[in-house]
């Protein structure tokens, strides 16, 4: 009967409204929650088999809420480090587990990057999920298959080892005195002999500069630069270690690590065609053959390429008549340095950034992308999980293949826009209220149709 029908198009239409009031306070409810994506309503018409042309049977509606993925919230600024949003396409992966996580505990998704470290220094949002993130080698590069989430570890901020680093360049700006007299030693100068080079302390040289470097545990060792006039425009050069830090390959002794002349256009520049010193420095790691570093300091080996300038090159060695002095030195490497702090790029490169100024990345967080985002599926926490009509899974580095970028110190607020949530709650309000109206109308018809009996 049609009026039944009316009846049961009355009850359809309260049931689909009081289900877009549900999603409409959840909207309302979450308008601070960060990476909440506002839930749209989406009312169909039922309709029954019937023979329209006697009568009408009403069929009623239903609704249903789903988030609306691709909707991009705006970006708010925070002072913590690990704080994350991502501007354009993509998701952070996070998992409910961190280390102690197993096959049986699923991937999820989510915008929610609002990560600190945890007890352990693992990465966790407010909802408690961990992110997920693609380890670096030691080389700085990454190695993972773009749909393998076994390739992913949780990641860890605290905990890391420090780091030192080896001197490897060297930069040096001096001057010697062009108009110096020849030293009587450098008749007999030999840097081969022990009694007559500068080395062993038996031949004291014109000039002399001793520099700070690094080894590869972060000590420190001074490098002398030792200089004899040779005769004009020409001198004789030694780079030496203390004796007992090196042990020696012939023709090099008492520290020596490398010998020649250095030589100079009239012009007072370093002529480097003419020159014989080397200007790349090896000390190698003991065992393995040449000038090595003394066993007994277990130090690695170490090549410092040496920067003296050369013609039109500013800085560097020169010879012109003014008293010898240094000018700059400069050398790269650092000392032993504790972790001191992380922060992450736009690539969604993780850095470890420590006291003595170093840096390294230790973890790359890939953002995954689906064929069709609004498929995914919510679950609590304000993550989501794989759907059937959520397609293919990819996770790409930040601004690769489509992925959007990550932000730093910074998180994504919720899309709800109070004004539109509040004008269709007044909407669904009228709605439920219209289909009530249905329910007692039809009962009025149908105790109207009683009471012919009577």
């Amino acid at each position: 009967m049609s009026i039944n029908s009316a009846m049961l198009a009355g009850a359809s239409g309260m049931r689909a409204n009081a289900s877009a009031l549900a999603a409409i306070s959840d909207n309302i409810a979450n308008v601070n929650t960060v990476g909440f994506k506002r839930l749209r309503n989406d009312f169909t018409a039922l309709l029954t088999s019937q023979n329209r042309a006697t009568t009408y049977s009403a069929g009623g509606t239903t609704s249903r809420a789903s988030a609306i993925m691709t909707e991009q919230g705006s970006t708010v600024a925070s002072s913590v480090s690990t704080h994350l949003a991502v501007s354009g396409d993509g998701m952070f992966v996070v998992r409910g587990r961190s280390d102690d996580a197993t096959a049986r505990d699923p991937y999820y998704y989510t915008r929610a990057g609002q990560f600190t470290p945890d007890a352990d220094g693992y990465l966790q949002n407010a909802a408690g999920y961990y992110l997920q993130g693609w380890p670096v080698d030691s080389t700085g590069v990454v190695n993972a298959n773009p749909t393998d989430l076994n390739a992913l570890e949780p990641i860890r901020v605290s905990g890391i080892a420090g780091g030192a680093e080896a001197t490897a360049r060297l930069s040096l700006s001096a001057n010697l005195q062009s108009s110096r007299e020849v030293s009587t030693a450098a008749a007999t100068y030999d840097a081969t002999s022990s009694t007559n080079n500068m080395a062993s302390g038996n031949v004291a040289p014109d000039f002399q500069i001793p520099i700070q470097v690094y080894d590869s545990q972060g000590g420190l060792h001074t490098l002398t630069f030792s200089f004899l006039k040779q005769g004009p425009n020409t001198w004789f050069a030694e780079v030496h270690l203390p004796a007992d830090q090196v042990v020696d390959s012939a023709p090099l002794v008492n520290g020596q690590l490398a010998t020649g002349l250095v030589s100079f256009t009239p012009f007072g520049q370093l002529d480097t065609a003419n020159s014989t010193l080397p200007l790349n420095i090896t000390i190698g790691e003991s065992g393995t053959g040449g000038t090595e570093w003394d066993p007994a300091l277990g130090l690695a080996t170490q090549t410092i390429s040496l920067d003296m300038g050369g013609p039109g090159a500013p800085g560097g060695l020169t010879n012109y008549d003014s008293p010898s002095v240094l000018g700059t030195s400069q050398i790269d490497g650092t000392p032993f340095g504790s972790l001191a702090s992380v922060d992450v790029d736009d690539d969604g490169y993780v850095t470890a950034i420590f006291t003595n100024g170093l840096t390294r990345r230790i973890y790359q967080i890939p953002l995954a992308t689906f064929g069709n985002a609004d498929g995914l599926l919510s679950e609590q926490g304000g993550v989501y999980r794989l759907g059937p009509d959520a397609g293919a899974l990819s996770m790409r580095g930040a601004g690769v293949g489509g992925a959007g970028l990550i932000k730093s110190r910074a998180l994504e607020s919720s899309t709800v826009d109070l004004a539109e949530e509040f004008s269709n709650l007044i909407m669904t309000q009228r709605a439920y209220s219209a289909s009530s109206k249905i329910i007692t109308t039809a009962d009025e018809m149908l105790d109207e149709l009683i009471r012919l009996k009577r």
